[in-house]
């Protein structure tokens, strides 16, 4: 015990010097903090990021019906994004497992998963060494910290690890799994002949389903390989499931889920889980010092994901807690000094099936590294889990922005093809879709929502206002079922006021406990609105199809607003930092589905109040 303390007052020292001394660490400056009382962690948010759902689990699909969903990795490459992820039926570590893969061409339209990686048997008999569980009928799980490689022939190649977990708590990123696989995915749509790239020290081609690499005729292949074997920094990302004693891993300590970028003088900057850190000068083969955390930041045991950015500068993301929510980025000039939080994803649905190890929130995030493709957009893509149960991507702007210096003047009708959004923040689940469609008035911003379980949700940021007009035109589809709720916010997304369109045909507001009637809708005839608003005197105005103004009172006090928020449900709250982890349990009928509602907006204008 007392040897612990001493490695522990070492450790802290070592810190305490870095975080004083070492001028190259890299390090978050800002002042910004999250409230994990809150999923968004009361961060502004990064404008125009826009949050979908690329896969949404459920248990009724007859094709494709496992539930526990985690670690997605992405790549672009042959015009098209590729997401891969691995899948087991349930939860955890609990076999069997497959990596599965989903397509895109541009970022929003996914195809539905298919198994790149199928289970794979555990040779009867199989017992880790000093263990007693023994493999009998046991299929393997996944667990893979990097997912794609392109290699120098521009071919693009899938990774994956097969691990072995027998009993409870068995870990499969142990050293003592199978081995990693690799395949190639070809511009065609096809996918080549799963091969071992490396196995772990039980297993070779003597008793494993699939080939040694080496024994392909593929040269091209075989080159691929031998550069993923040559490149350190790549080896790095597979210290936990490798051997032990592997010698082509430099940095041989359990540093887990590796992330990097190069600066401009060729260095190299790492994040670890934790946002540990370290800095290498020659790819990787040495670091200048073990891996710390980087001062300031914030961040537990889930990954931090870095790179740099098409404007030159650089950003990671992450979730800045001790929890997994909020997911939010941090921008540097230099690549070492961080100086801002701003929220990416601030949502967690509801997790309907449970699962072992199923944490709450959008988690495990991943972009695109160095080697495996730039988006034409030059904007930064990020995929991760929610709940370790639905697969999400983000398309986060570049340049970052998170101040707005013009008010809103979106009139969709006339706006150009494909500009609609690009001010907007997007929380678009598949079942709760967020897009433009066209109309009878040319174009609208449309809200559908036909999931019990989730809520579309747009937000519009404009300049911070402690006066504020806001007129927008809202056209339901039914006036029998769903919801629509409208906010004011301030920047820790804190509401002053909401109007709801309710499932019996009533136009409410919140005041106070209560709700107050001010108006009635009918399905698919439009509903304008006018609001006028002083945030310090805390009352406002709505007028609603150009009626008499009727005079609200807040329902909380804010000092001023700056954004506006459309969300096809109510607020939530649960989870909380107290919710106890794990949930082992099914939500009531979690395959179900509602009757869709429908709401339709034809523009949005704000203005400074008078």
């Amino acid at each position: 015990m007392r040897n612990l303390f001493r490695i522990l007052a070492i450790t802290i020292a070592t810190v305490l010097v870095l975080y004083v001394n070492a001028q190259d660490t890299a390090r978050y400056t800002g002042k910004t903090l999250v409230n994990v009382d809150y999923h968004h962690g009361q961060l502004s948010p990064a404008i125009g990021v826009h949050n979908i759902q690329t896969m949404r689990a459920n248990r009724s699909n007859t094709t494709n019906n496992w539930t526990y969903n985690h670690a997605p990795m992405l790549a672009y490459w042959n015009n098209t994004y590729y997401l891969e992820f691995l899948s087991n039926p349930v939860g955890e570590h609990v076999p069997p497992g497959r990596t599965v893969l989903q397509t895109s061409k541009d970022g929003y339209h996914w195809t539905d998963p298919v198994v790149l990686f199928p289970p794979y048997r555990i040779p009867d008999g199989f017992v880790k060494k000093g263990e007693k569980d023994t493999a009998h009928n046991t299929d393997a799980v996944m667990h893979q910290r990097i997912g794609f490689y392109t290699a120098k022939s521009k071919r693009l190649f899938a990774l994956a690890y097969y691990g072995i977990a027998l009993g409870k708590g068995d870990d499969p990123n142990d050293g003592n799994g199978i081995g990693r696989v690799i395949r190639e995915i070809k511009a065609d749509g096809t996918y080549g002949p799963i091969y071992f790239l490396r196995y772990n020290h039980d297993f070779s081609e003597k008793n494993t389903d699939y080939p040694f690499f080496k024994t392909s005729k593929d040269k091209g292949l075989v080159a691929a390989c031998e550069e993923i074997l040559s490149t350190p920094l790549l080896m790095q990302q597979m210290v936990e499931e490798a051997d032990r004693n592997d010698p082509l891993i430099p940095l041989k300590m359990d540093f887990k889920a590796l992330s990097y970028y190069h600066l401009p003088d060729g260095r190299a900057v790492g994040f670890w889980k934790y946002a540990l850190t370290s800095i290498t000068k020659d790819e990787g083969k040495t670091w200048q010092y073990s891996p710390v955390r980087g001062p300031g930041f914030v961040n537990a045991n889930a990954k931090i994901w870095a790179q740099r950015t098409s404007d030159g500068k650089y950003v990671t993301v992450y979730n800045p807690s001790e929890f997994r929510w909020p997911l939010a980025l941090s921008v540097s000039d230099d690549g070492l000094n961080y100086k801002n939080l701003l929220l990416v994803n601030g949502e967690i649905t509801s997790l309907r099936y449970g699962g072992a190890y199923k944490s709450y929130g959008p988690q495990y995030v991943r972009g695109i590294q160095e080697m495996d493709g730039t988006p034409p957009d030059g904007n930064v893509w990020v995929t991760y889990s929610m709940n370790k149960e639905d697969i999400w991507i983000s398309r986060i702007p570049v340049p970052v922005r998170d101040k707005a210096t013009e008010h809103v003047n979106d009139v969709f009708g006339s706006m150009k093809d494909g500009d609609e959004l690009a001010n907007w923040n997007i929380y678009s689940p598949l079942w709760c879709n967020v897009s433009i469609e066209k109309n009878g008035n040319g174009k609208a911003l449309v809200l559908k929502d036909s999931d019990p379980f989730d809520f579309a949700k747009a937000e519009r940021i404009f300049p911070v206002s402690k006066r504020l007009t806001a007129e927008f035109v809202i056209t339901p589809k039914q006036n029998s079922y769903g919801g629509l709720e409208i906010e004011l916010v301030d920047a820790k997304g804190t509401p002053c006021l909401r109007l709801v369109f309710d499932s019996t045909g009533n136009i409410l507001s919140k005041a106070g406990y209560r709700n107050r009637a001010v108006g009635k809708y009918e399905a698919g005839k439009p509903v304008s609105f006018k609001i006028d608003l002083n945030t310090s005197t805390r009352f406002f105005t709505v007028s609603i199809n150009g009626k008499n103004p009727i005079n609200n009172l807040c329902f909380a006090p804010v000092e001023s607003v700056e954004r506006i928020v459309f969300r096809t449900g109510i607020a939530r709250r649960f989870p909380d930092a107290d919710t106890p982890t794990d949930q082992m349990y099914d939500l009531p009928n979690p395959n179900a589905k509602d009757k869709e509602a429908v709401y339709s907006i034809d523009y949005l204008k704000t203005a400074a109040g008078k």
